[in-house]
């Protein structure tokens, strides 16, 4: 993932690759989200990409930082549960704070951003169990200029790395002990859309 190729990258494929890896595990989210949730992540997110990809060729028409707010507002009007405004903030956040012709140390400053966002919308923070456990690592990762396969190295590792921390934050958080030993549903996610979208990033390098 080097700087300078997120300008080249085709918008409609991105879409379609996160939009692919949700569908592809949603089953799986749903299965992590009944140990310690609502038992509804998958079919939420699922719904959520889909209803994205439905619009893809709307928001590929957009310049990039107006296609990634209309794309959290779509998410935080599709997924809904606890998770559509935190993605949706996501993918809005982010869209404010990058440039429409973005290179490596753009995405990298408004990633950050963007996870401050979501810190601010959950009342959330690193090592309380949530998807920000992922993202953190990840913002880490494109700071200190890791190949995509590093930061989806990064990404996976981080999301296992909350299957032994007690979750002190969502809905996960009112089973205290009994959250521990169970992978959050959201850092998953959170890593299936990295892997994602940093794979279609090499491939469009």
């Amino acid at each position: 993932m080097s700087a300078g190729t997120m300008d080249k990258v085709d918008l409609k494929a991105l879409i379609s690759a996160t939009a692919d890896a949700i569908a592809a595990h949603a089953e799986e989210l749903t299965t992590l989200d009944q140990a310690i949730g609502d038992g509804d992540h998958g079919l939420n997110m699922k719904r959520g990409f889909e209803a994205v990809r439905a619009e893809a060729d709307a928001f590929a028409a957009k310049p990039l930082p107006d296609a990634l707010k209309a794309i959290g507002t779509k998410l935080v009007m599709t997924v809904g549960g606890a998770s559509g405004p935190l993605f949706g903030t996501l993918f809005m956040a982010l869209g404010k704070e990058i440039s429409p012709e973005t290179n490596r140390a753009n995405l990298a400053a408004a990633f950050g951003k963007a996870i401050e966002a979501v810190a601010a919308r959950g009342k959330s923070q690193v090592g309380q169990k949530t998807m920000l456990d992922v993202l953190q690592p990840v913002h880490e990762a494109l700071l200190q200029g890791k190949t995509g396969a590093e930061i989806t190295d990064a990404a996976d590792s981080a999301a296992d790395a909350t299957v032994p921390m007690k979750a002190l934050r969502g809905r996960a958080s009112f089973l205290g002990d009994r959250s521990i030993g169970h992978m959050d549903a959201g850092a998953r996610s959170t890593a299936l859309l990295v892997r994602a979208v940093a794979e279609t990033i090499e491939a469009h390098a």
